[in-house]
């Protein structure tokens, strides 16, 4: 059977729109890192992208919506590199952050954005609840393989992870400019992992700083 007429042409057509997508999302994210929501200005990240305001209006109806993009794209900065299950995939989600937030500007756009979006008149607590959404499901799995202990309220301990790590961030953002995150995250786990996991999913859980290097390399 043939293809149908101008198939090819749409195709390519969509693979364009969705690079150029990306190129407006990841030069927003750079230029929110540097200047924050009130200092980048759509001239800036036009010049950044190399594209023209039409070509971000196409895609977007304004900075503030640009912006959501940026705040809804930190899992695509770190899922990819983790593959564990289970307790060790909440732990490996959170020492990839820590690392990303080092040196991945869309993670730390992400970050600062839905950290300083009162700012801009936007109240959207999707980021938070969605990765809470994800850590969850790592608990639930977990639950399923006996690493977590009895009685452990998986949404409440994904909840608290999230929380925990918002703060972190800004404290060690301002205690060393995230230089220490990892270890804050190792340290983190140390002391939560008693309290949540049965003996043996805490024996077979890998935190450590070495761990953060082995899995973004």
């Amino acid at each position: 059977m043939s293809a149908k007429p101008g198939t090819r042409a749409e195709r390519a057509q969509q693979e364009r729109a969705l690079r150029t997508r990306e190129t407006l999302v990841r030069s927003a994210a750079e230029v929110f890192d540097e200047f924050g929501f009130a200092g980048a200005s759509i001239t800036k990240i036009m010049k950044r992208a190399g594209l023209t305001p039409g070509a971000m209006y196409f895609h977007f109806d304004s900075k503030e919506d640009l912006a959501r993009a940026v705040m809804n794209s930190q899992p695509d900065t770190i899922t990819p590199y983790v593959t564990s299950q289970g307790l060790q995939r909440i732990i490996d989600i959170t020492l990839v952050w820590s690392r990303q937030l080092q040196i991945d500007p869309l993670l730390r756009a992400g970050v600062r954005l839905t950290n300083e979006q009162n700012s801009f008149g936007v109240e959207d607590a999707t980021p938070y609840q969605e990765w809470a959404g994800i850590m969850q499901e790592c608990l639930e799995v977990a639950r399923e393989k006996g690493e977590l202990a009895d009685g452990v309220d998986a949404h409440m301990v994904a909840d608290f992870v999230v929380a925990a790590c918002t703060g972190m961030q800004m404290y060690s953002w301002i205690a060393s400019g995230r230089k220490d995150l990892p270890e804050r995250a190792v340290q983190m786990w140390k002391i939560l992992l008693p309290g949540i996991a049965t003996a043996s999913g805490a024996a077979g859980a890998k935190v450590s700083t070495r761990r953060v290097a082995t899995l973004v390399r």
